[in-house]
């Protein structure tokens, strides 16, 4: 699908650095063209990356975490010496990568044979068919896995059992199971976590701050979410930066946060946030249920002027072609969607397209002018009321 091309602001228009308008061949379009999206993964971005851009999305990526490398994880060797100096009656593995992980980093420190010998001993529970297949592949076997693929399943039939006594090693997988863990020990299990992959800030905060800038003026659409470290990372980026209240309140209204499960979420929705998660918690279908979801969401359908225009992000659908638009440009365009034939004057679409402290309300005239010319012939549906502002024409 090609891109639109580079050109400096034209004098007056509102500056954003975005690219000139350019209109597209009709095809079928992707499911998120015109929508930008923020990615705050660190593992496995660039994959996720792929995914949303294939269907159209424009991705800024901002990595709100970073991993301890396994080799130098004091914590994680420690652990694994727990579980070889004691008993081990259960082992409970959530994730392939993290499973693997821990094997491949015992086998570093010589401590590979012993540990497999201790896990072959344990009765080993798995958390969904991926983790699984890496137990198998370890020449291992498990006792038990749920079909839901869910910790909340796991538990239930673990606590439907005597655990009382018992010494059960949990395998972490970058962020803490508290609910699991202070369950077991309810339950009189003497518990030892297993901190894989572990997660600490981004050497670099700047790329966190500028996605909290981007989610406060309406930069993007939506935001992934793939841990709930990220989102702790991303909201603790802007209570320091004195901006949580505006984006707790973007988050609330206007940029959709897609999280690959409800663990991940739960940060977002103990802060009232609404949440999409895929029904299966994976890159794919988090990937799928944004591209229904988002433009159910934030595409605006409207006849003007005998035209049918369909504005979604930067994109706007003109009578079927799809055209390309410059941030501002779309955010006046969506503006005056919003509610066909009411008028907006230039202060109120300075302040909706994010420029609200300027004052030279020439910039949006240039930038009206270039949406017209950009609609081409549906551009005369956007009208000037005289002294008032304009408008999108209904008739």
């Amino acid at each position: 699908m090609p891109t639109p091309s580079s050109a400096r602001p034209e004098s007056g228009e509102i500056a954003d650095g975005a690219s000139v308008t350019e209109r597209m061949p009709v095809t079928e379009l992707p499911p998120l063209l015109g929508f930008t999206v923020g990615i705050t993964a660190a593992r496995r971005r660039e994959e996720l990356a792929s995914l949303l851009e294939r269907r159209g999305a424009r991705v800024v990526q901002a990595p709100a975490l970073r991993i301890v490398p396994l080799a130098d994880d004091g914590k994680l060797l420690a652990a694994t010496r727990a579980c070889l100096t004691e008993r081990l009656d259960v082992v409970i593995a959530t994730t392939a990568i993290g499973f693997r992980g821990w094997l491949e980093a015992a086998e570093g420190w010589g401590l590979g044979d012993g540990l497999r010998d201790r896990l072959a001993q344990a009765r080993l529970f798995t958390r969904g068919p991926k983790v699984t297949g890496a137990v198998r592949a370890a020449g291992l076997t498990e006792c038990w896995s749920p079909h839901s693929e869910s910790g909340a399943e796991l538990m239930a039939h673990l606590l439907g059992t005597d655990l009382a006594g018992l010494r059960i090693a949990v395998q972490l997988h970058g962020e803490p199971l508290p609910d699991m863990v202070e369950g077991l020990r309810a339950a009189g299990a003497e518990v030892v976590e297993i901190p894989v992959y572990r997660w600490e800030p981004p050497e670099d905060l700047r790329p966190v701050g500028r996605m909290v800038e981007l989610i406060v003026t309406g930069g993007v659409s939506a935001v992934t979410f793939t841990s709930a470290p990220a989102v702790l990372s991303l909201l603790g980026t802007a209570r320091e930066a004195g901006r949580l209240d505006e984006t707790l309140a973007a988050l609330r209204a206007d940029v959709l946060a897609a999280c690959v499960g409800p663990v991940c979420a739960a940060p977002l929705v103990r802060a009232g946030i609404p949440v999409v998660t895929p029904e299966r918690y994976r890159l794919g279908a988090l990937v799928r249920t944004l591209s229904d979801e988002l433009p159910r969401r934030r595409v605006r359908t409207v006849e003007a002027a005998g035209h049918v225009l369909r504005v979604q992000g930067a994109a706007v659908i003109v009578n079927g072609e799809p055209v390309m638009l410059a941030p501002k440009t779309a955010a006046v365009l969506d503006a005056l969607a919003e509610r066909p034939g009411r008028v907006l004057s230039r202060a109120e679409l300075l302040r909706r397209t994010g420029t609200a402290g300027l004052t030279d309300e020439h910039a949006v005239e240039m930038t009206v002018a270039r949406l017209r010319t950009a609609l081409g012939p549906a551009g005369r549906a956007v009208e000037t009321v005289i002294k008032r502002g304009y408008r999108l024409a209904i008739a």
